[in-house]
């Protein structure tokens, strides 16, 4: 539980403090290799391979390759850190995720970048909005969707620590930076970053930022008290915060640049149910089982809704219905 957060105008992209990071940790943690796919100045893994270039290997366009051989690599000792678009990492090497990395529990970080709606012109075909559903399912994996570049860098000195696989959904668009060198990540935690009593937001990655300002709208005009909960750590799940702020509002939204199939809200949805979690008004906010399409990132996330304004548009929905 925390106070609560002001968006800075200060903007950084998630892949940008990613790559900056492993960078960092790499000079302190000499068992951290980087393998990419002829990607390193979109995933920003190019820092790390200016410093290091004896531990980093790019393989090419060969993304199930790439994992299979990171596996190896984990099985001799080593932390690889995987970086692709996440359309590649999660959708064309999801085979050698699961096979050779989970199944095996072999300590590999996939770091994921250009997830969701906002890689903008390169269009539905590399706009993965089925990727924390296709990680989530693998057993024993973890899956981490940081909202700001700080959250970034506090994951990724707590994955290189942790001993199995996760996934890191990492964005393109540069988002406002929510938090402050204080800040506190811890696997299967949820963070509150505002407290109230009317109506319980839970977000991640992109949406989180927007929550921040549909709540400061909500409370401006309606006089609303809106709870909203960061869920950086998507699996595992903090069901303890997310059952505690639902018992307390008795109205939930989940917003997500994901669809709805299978994304943080079925995972919160679940654990409402499994609690038993009585008369509770629940709205999903995503990517509405449909592809995207070629366009600005800022336009796209409007075309399908994920903006501010719907934010307290479906609020407003909610709390009179």
């Amino acid at each position: 539980m925390g106070a609560t957060i002001e968006p800075s105008t200060e903007k950084i992209a998630t892949r940008v403090a990613y790559g900056k990071a492993l960078a960092e940790l790499a000079r302190e943690n000499t068992n951290i290799v980087v393998l990419d796919a002829d990607l390193s100045g979109s995933t920003q893994t190019k820092f790390f391979a200016k410093e290091f270039p004896e531990r980093f290997f790019n393989m090419g366009i060969a993304e199930a390759n790439m994992v299979s051989t990171a596996a190896g690599l984990a099985k001799a000792g080593k932390i690889p850190f995987v970086s692709s678009f996440a359309m590649f990492a999660a959708g064309r090497a999801w085979e050698q995720v699961r096979n050779s990395v989970a199944h095996n529990h072999a300590n590999v970080k996939i770091c994921a970048t250009h997830a969701g709606l906002t890689v903008g012109e390169d269009g539905a075909s590399h706009q993965i909005i089925e990727d924390i559903a296709l990680m989530k399912s693998i057993p024993g994996m973890t899956v981490l969707v940081p909202a700001d570049a700080k959250e970034t860098e506090k994951i990724m000195q707590v994955i290189a620590g942790y001993d199995g696989p996760v996934y890191l959904r990492l964005g393109r668009s540069a988002l406002p930076v929510l938090f402050d060198e204080n800040y506190k990540f811890e696997i299967g935690k949820a963070n509150i970053v505002k407290e109230g009593s009317d109506l319980s937001i839970m977000a991640c990655g992109v949406m989180v930022h927007m929550a921040l300002e549909a709540a400061k709208i909500l409370e401006q005009e309606q006089k609303l008290s809106v709870e909203i909960i960061n869920v950086a750590s998507i699996k595992p799940l903090d069901v303890a915060t997310v059952v505690k702020s639902a018992q307390k509002t008795k109205r939930v939204i989940v917003a997500e640049e994901h669809n709805v199939c299978g994304g943080l809200g079925d995972s919160v949805a679940s654990a409402l149910l499994e609690n038993s979690i009585e008369k509770i008004k629940f709205k999903r906010l995503g990517v509405n089982d449909i592809f995207g399409q070629s366009g600005k990132a800022e336009e796209l996330l409007v075309h399908y809704g994920l903006s501010t304004d719907n934010l307290v548009k479906i609020s407003k929905d909610i709390l009179i219905s």
